[in-house]
């Protein structure tokens, strides 16, 4: 395939496949290209018009069959297609001395060319280079088609460590890595967020991808969600800043919609943080989110911060994307008790009408199909909250669209949305049916057109290997690690390590647990961080008493897939609901103090109401984390022990605050982060975005909906671990930052 290029003397370089059959129009001394094959410009042509009326224009000239795949979202994609995400090429299993990596499946012809689909999902790419190149044959592919419009590629976060959950799937790979967006959140520095969504759209456009699914700005009110590490915290004014410089940086080129901007999508209105119980409305077991002290407006800060009418079309978000959850009872008497992307109060009563926002509102992945049979399995079904019973998949996607929805995320099959239009015509008559199409396509085109994709959807694959990952994008990235790792504690300033301390690290036990996709995943034994660039640092000993200081590298407590998640279907009887409490401490924890009484449970007859967990008793899976801090301890007497905790919610820190002489707090950070704190090359500055609960009893009464509600630990020194502390070489860290960003509630 060949891309040709024309260059516009005062306007934008135009691409298109020679391939194709696409032809050019020549006005005025400028160069258009011909989408509809007419030779004659229209206004949807003229990259002369505004985005907006770019967008009308087409909107109003294509078949409702058209919009019925811009509508569509496709699910996962693997470049190549293989592993869980496996796909056949030419009927066949992948085979890389057969095909390349960066072919198209049949399953992905098949979403283009038969389904019209113009969006994507990209999780794993074999190399930047690959995704290009897959890019050009997807953009190729579909300028052949009626309209050629251009795909959207879009992902999930990919800057991170994390890449084992469903939700952030793509991480890692030949790309700078950032913290989490917790880990950002530490820093207290807005601008450093702006400078990740500058450097992330760059190398996202640079392999083809132009949309973000994020950022995810749900507060972190409940502790012990499972979803908690990609919050910017419970702080709303914290979160609104960290949104509105993550867009920013995304979206903007210079100021302004361009070749290197890449369109938003915040999550999960109106706040998906308040699940009962800290569960995951992924699944049916964490559907509901609740309200005890009634903070539903606080919970909305931040999404009102990204999709203000007064910011400029640029600093807006793109797209909004609804929770899974139900919002219980969130306006009483007004709101329905269904997934939040059904209801037609919080999409069109608040956020098109009171808010004003006229942008896109996709929902999340696979919510129209039945009910999941295995209710731990996140492949074996949707999550139609709300609406399970007494509606078919095509009157979900009816009931959708009436709520105010434009894009049903993860859903392939065009029939259901073409089904809803034509009951819309019965209920309120053709013209009302396609106004209401037509004003979703226009939303879903603004987008495109703005990215400049209909000029020029192509990646350069050379500019590709030349921007991810490169020197200074990767250095950045580092610089925000070591930024957002949190000094808790340094007894007598054991830190920062000389030059030549003899330093023991001992090995780490892995827990064997059960993975996102019901994998399982063998326990093992090894050293918990790179021992060669520890050697680089320090002298590397063997043996705990031929040291001079201990690092002790963990993670805080883990809950195991399935049944340290809120819930067991193994141990259900007649007796026996299966929830269960999850714990935020690394012993053996039963819940004393949980309420007696479920907020919320499924109304239905055969399903369970009261959902509480009192007096039940959980473990972690790794309570052994706990038991190599006090062994080592023991091993070592009074030498300095530093324990490094690799963390992704706010947990109970007493059990292992008396054993450490310092303590570092890190949200997923290359070991080279961590060493040049130890080593005293970088002097932490990373503030804690929650509070450190002084024990499980505290959040268990905590409110699910409230920030800053729960009593923070005092450690040995008496400091308390409460919103915004945190230590460098010199003390408490007293500046603008703590000045700035005080408890907002």
């Amino acid at each position: 395939m060949k891309i040709r290029y024309v260059q516009n003397d005062e306007g934008p370089e135009l691409a298109y496949s020679s391939e194709s059959g696409l032809g050019l129009i020549e006005k005025n001394g400028h160069y258009f290209k011909d989408h509809d094959r007419t030779g004659k410009l229209k206004e949807f042509e003229d990259w002369r018009l505004s985005p907006q009326k770019r967008a009308k224009d087409l909107a109003q000239r294509l078949s409702i069959e058209d919009i019925a795949g811009l509508m569509l979202f496709t699910s996962h994609l693997a470049i190549p297609s293989t592993g869980k995400r496996s796909q056949t090429y030419g009927g066949k299993e992948y085979d890389p001395q057969v095909t390349t990596p960066s072919e198209l499946t049949d399953i992905q012809k098949e979403y283009f060319c038969k389904n019209r689909i113009k969006h994507t999902l990209v999780t794993t790419i074999q190399s930047p280079q690959v995704a290009a190149e897959w890019n050009n044959k997807v953009q190729s592919l579909s300028e052949t088609m009626p309209w050629a419009i251009p795909i959207v590629n879009s992902t999930d976060p990919r800057h991170g460590y994390n890449s084992d959950a469903e939700f952030n799937e793509g991480s890692g790979g030949q790309i700078s890595q950032w913290p989490e967006s917790i880990g950002l959140a530490a820093t207290f520095d807005p601008e450093l967020a702006r400078r990740f969504g500058t450097i992330a759209s760059k190398e996202d456009r640079a392999m083809g991808i132009s949309m973000y699914l994020g950022p995810q700005i749900d507060l972190g009110t409940e502790p012990r969600w499972m979803r908690y590490s990609g919050t910017f915290g419970e702080s709303a004014r914290l979160s609104s800043k960290f949104a509105n410089a993550i867009v920013e940086g995304f979206q903007q080129t210079l100021g302004r919609w361009g070749k290197e901007s890449v369109s938003t999508m915040a999550k999960h209105w109106p706040g998906g943080g308040v699940i009962e119980a800290g569960r995951d409305a992924h699944f049916a077991y964490g559907k509901y989110g609740v309200y005890p002290q009634n903070n539903q407006q606080y919970q909305l800060l931040p999404f009102i911060s990204v999709l203000d009418k007064k910011l400029t079309d640029v600093d807006r978000i793109a797209g909004i994307m609804p929770y899974y959850s139900i919002s219980m009872d969130f306006a009483p008497g007004q709101s329905e008790n269904v997934g939040n992307a059904y209801s037609h109060y919080l999409i069109t009563d608040l956020l098109r009408q009171k808010y004003q926002y006229d942008e896109v509102v996709c929902t999340d992945w696979c919510i129209t199909a039945d009910e999941p049979s295995n209710v731990v399995d996140i492949l074996s079904g949707d999550q139609s909250w709300g609406v399970e019973e007494n509606f078919t998949v095509a009157e979900r996607h009816l009931k959708l669209l009436l709520a105010g929805v434009d894009q049903f995320g993860g859903n392939k099959d065009p029939e259901p949305i073409l089904w809803a239009y034509q009951q819309m015509c019965k209920m309120m008559g053709k013209p009302w049916a396609e106004k209401r199409f037509r004003k979703s396509a226009m939303r879903i085109l603004k987008n495109i057109f703005q990215l400049g994709l209909f000029e020029n959807p192509y990646a350069d694959i050379k500019r590709a290997e030349k921007i991810v990952g490169n020197v200074e994008f990767v250095a950045a990235g580092l610089e925000a690690q070591k930024k957002s790792i949190i000094l808790l504690k340094n007894k007598q300033q054991v830190l920062p390590l000389s030059k030549g301390e003899k330093v023991f690290v001992p090995e780490r036990t892995y827990p064997a647990q059960t993975g996102w996709y019901l994998s399982d995943i063998p326990s093992e034994t090894k050293s918990p961080m790179n021992l060669d660039k520890i050697a680089k640092n320090f002298q590397k000993v063997e043996r705990p008493e031929d040291s001079t200081a201990t690092i002790v590298r963990i993670k805080s407590p883990e809950r195991a897939f399935v049944r340290y998640n809120g819930y067991d279907p193994n141990i259900v009887s007649k007796d026996e609901t299966g929830y269960l409490p999850i714990s935020l401490q690394y012993r053996k924890y039963t819940a004393s103090n949980a309420r007696k009484c479920s907020l919320a449970g499924d109304r239905r007859p055969e399903h369970i109401l009261n959902r509480t967990y009192r007096a039940k008793t959980i473990e972690t899976i790794n309570e052994s984390d706990l038991d190599l801090v006090i062994e080592t301890r023991k091993q070592i007497g009074a030498k300095p022990l530093i324990v490094s905790i690799n963390t992704s919610n706010p947990f109970v820190i007493r059990e292992i605050e008396p054993y450490a002489d310092a303590i570092l707090l890190d949200f997923g950070v290359d070991d080279t982060a961590i060493l040049s704190i130890l080593s005293g090359e970088f002097n932490p500055s990373g503030l804690l975005p929650f509070q450190m609960p002084q024990d499980m009893e505290q959040v268990e009464r905590q409110s699910e909906d409230t920030a800053f509600d729960m009593r923070p630990y005092q450690d040995e020194i008496g400091n308390s671990y409460d919103f915004g502390f945190g230590m460098n070489f010199a003390g408490e860290i007293r500046d603008q930052r703590n000045r700035k960003f005080i408890k907002d509630r």
